[in-house]
């Protein structure tokens, strides 16, 4: 019998910027994100690792 077994490792970072407003500091960092000037890798890792049974994914057409 073949089971899945979903396997997910959390990445993260606290960035710090200057910004007028908690919106406009999201945005520049979203924007930096999306540009790769912050790229999370294995130094990011927080400890959090989840291992579940993965969820069948079934395709419906219509």
């Amino acid at each position: 019998m073949n089971i899945n077994i979903n396997i997910q490792e959390t990445l993260s970072r606290t960035v710090t910027v200057k910004a007028e407003s908690i919106e406009d500091a999201v945005r520049q960092v979203e924007e930096m994100y999306k540009n790769e000037e912050i790229v999370l890798d294995y130094a990011d890792f927080d400890g959090q690792v989840i291992i579940e049974k993965a969820e069948e994914k079934y395709k419906v057409e219509t």
